[in-house]
């Protein structure tokens, strides 16, 4: 039986005004034949200076924000309101950075409207590694505006009798190990080579992994001699916070705490999430400096976290879209493949593990996904008790289960 064509929706997002981003033509070109149409919001490209008339393409269509929410796929990069999911029709399916792991209330909004759903950070091949993002922009660019930030608070930064700079990175993935990097050339090239000319010390750079980030008495003397301290971790357990606030104060008075995770807080949920790094507020495109008398700290940060101790934090939802079409240009040409995939299917139902890489990556991102490894990894977990042939343990999970938790 022939598949359904879908339509695709492409609104835009209207969020701070610093939020310029939007798929650009030649992304919608490539997807648009893999559609049974397009719909683009009217105005998209308009914030990074492209005019409407580059979406002039075969099959698409310009729109209003509700046509575009009204399709039966709708791409977006970062996550809707909850107004703007409600304009979805049940069963069609969501493209956005979700983050499941950290946002179970709104895994069960997504539920309860009864829609698909696909998360952009949950894509990986099948080494496990993520295919849309960019954490070299994620790190350069927020290492340049904490370094940005550090210039003003540390009152020998440009003292020929201070010691190196020295820097803390909580996590050693992709980010991580990109902040390393950025860190030693001080977030610019351009900063590098006038800290360089000057004939001063450079930067220690000590990265944290998971296993050390719970030993108190190392993270407590690491934090006493810590300039900048980053958080670009990927945390297993995101109710626990890397540093507790209590240990904010054990930062020097000048340090900056520089925000590349981005976490939120769900204090409601089960189990809750909190920021790794306790009481820090989150910034955005249009403000992502934040200074310890900031009302940001009173207004935007649940009752009951502890914010007592502070340190100026520079912190952004998206550091790549500091360089939008930079930014999207990466991004296009990751999902394109990728939707061409979803739509070619006709949606997450039709897609097929042994079929291709594509079909894997999407499948192991797709909501229906996630909802049954949460209740199939303990079940298993259970079959593969010791005793027994391992093999036959294995032949005891359903098919369904090995696709999902082995593929």
């Amino acid at each position: 039986m022939a598949l359904r064509r879908l339509t695709l929706g492409l609104p835009r997002m209207r969020k701070e005004a610093g939020e310029r981003r939007d798929f650009l033509p030649a992304f919608v070109e490539g997807v648009a034949p893999h559609a049974a149409g397009v719909v683009v919001e009217r105005g998209i490209g308009s914030g990074m200076g492209l005019g409407e008339n580059r979406y002039e393409i075969p099959g698409v269509m310009r729109g209003t924000h509700q046509a575009a929410y009204g399709q039966d796929v709708v791409l977006v990069l970062r996550v809707p309101e909850q107004a703007e999911l409600q304009l979805m029709r049940p069963g069609s399916t969501l493209v956005s950075m979700l983050h499941f792991p950290t946002r179970p209330a709104r895994v069960r909004l997504l539920r309860r409207l009864g829609l698909e759903a696909v998360s952009l950070d949950s894509i990986m091949d099948d080494e496990r590694h993520r295919l849309v993002e960019d954490p070299r922009a994620v790190a350069w660019n927020g290492l340049d505006a904490a370094f940005g930030a550090l210039e003003r608070t540390h009152p020998r930064f440009w003292s020929p009798r201070r010691g190196p700079i020295r820097v803390t990175i909580l996590g050693a993935g992709a980010v991580g190990r990109e902040a390393v990097e950025a860190a030693t050339k001080f977030g610019d090239l351009g900063r590098f080579q006038r800290l360089e000319d000057a004939g001063l010390p450079g930067v220690e750079v000590v990265t944290v992994g998971r296993n050390l980030t719970r030993v108190a008495s190392y993270m407590r003397e690491r934090l006493r001699l810590t300039d900048l301290l980053v958080d670009a971790s990927a945390r297993h357990r995101p109710w626990h916070p890397l540093v507790p606030n209590g240990w904010i104060s054990l930062l020097p008075r000048h340090a900056v705490i520089c925000d590349l995770a981005v976490d939120g807080y769900e204090l409601d949920a089960l189990p809750s999430t909190v920021r790794g790094i306790e009481g820090i507020p989150a910034g955005n495109l249009d403000r992502w400096v934040i200074e310890p008398n900031d009302p940001l700290w009173d207004t935007t940060i649940p009752p009951g976290v502890d914010t007592r101790n502070r340190r100026t934090v520079v912190s952004c939802y998206s550091w790549p879209g500091l360089q939008p079409q930079t930014c999207m240009q990466r991004y296009g040409t990751a999902l394109a493949p990728l939707m061409c995939t979803l739509l070619d299917r006709g949606g997450v139902g039709g897609l097929q593990p042994l079929r291709g890489p594509e079909d894997r990556a999407v499948l192991r991102a797709s909501l229906r996904a996630w909802s049954q490894k949460r209740v199939v990894a303990p079940a298993v977990r259970s079959l593969i008790a010791p005793g027994g042939s391992a093999a036959c343990r294995w032949g005891r999970v359903s098919a369904g289960a090995q696709q999902i938790l082995g593929s």
